[in-house]
């Protein structure tokens, strides 16, 4: 009979923890770590700023706590039930579908993923899940280029790196207002990536 009220202060809890993530993600994204404050993620997330720091010790914390949701998000996203032993075209072509709907239905995560100036203030914890999110990429990559349909001698970090960031810039230049990204520019920047990382066939 005493288990209702505790039920609802856990949820109450939960909701507030949720809300001050979802104010969190959307201001960093905005304005990046150093432009963003507590108190307008407490005034986003309808909660006193001491509230806040009922969950986490310092912004830090907040911050590592933001990446480490939005960076799983990502990785459920991109790889939940993919079958990495297809083959390597529909793969990736799959692989980039999936990084693009993960764009378009977690907007603010993506655009806070996009921020370069992460590692300043992740903890080991938040590096370690980053190495975890991205070990299926470096997999995927690795059996292309020893099936030999990337170039052998293309380092797997390098074309990871040229992947992500080829996308991120087609969606930043959207959202910038110099490109209108509809399914024809996906797939056109899709099979730009492709071809600069597929080995180049030597003629006869």
């Amino acid at each position: 009979m005493k288990s209702a009220p505790k039920s609802r202060t856990e949820a109450n809890k939960a909701d507030k923890h949720a809300r001050i993530l979802d104010a969190a993600t959307a201001l960093f994204a905005e304005r990046g770590y150093a432009g963003t404050a507590v108190p307008p993620v407490a005034e986003r997330a309808r909660v006193a700023a001491g509230t806040i720091y009922r969950f986490f010790d310092n912004k830090e914390a907040l911050v590592n706590a933001v990446f480490r949701r939005a960076k799983q998000a990502l990785g459920e996203a991109l790889f939940e039930g993919l079958d990495l032993e297809q083959a390597p075209r529909p793969l990736f072509d799959e692989f980039w579908a999936r990084l693009y709907r993960f764009a378009r239905e977690q907007p603010e995560a993506f655009r806070f993923l996009e921020l370069q100036d992460h590692h300043r203030y992740l903890d080991e914890t938040s590096r370690h899940l980053e190495r975890t999110v991205l070990a299926p990429v470096a997999v995927m990559v690795l059996q292309l280029r020893e099936l030999g349909v990337f170039e052998p001698a293309l380092p797997v970090d390098v074309a990871m790196a040229f992947i992500w960031g080829g996308f991120v810039g087609v969606m930043k230049a959207e959202r910038d207002g110099h490109l209108e990204v509809d399914q024809r520019a996906v797939d056109a920047a899709r099979d730009m990536a492709w071809r600069s990382c597929a080995r180049v066939q030597e003629s006869p």
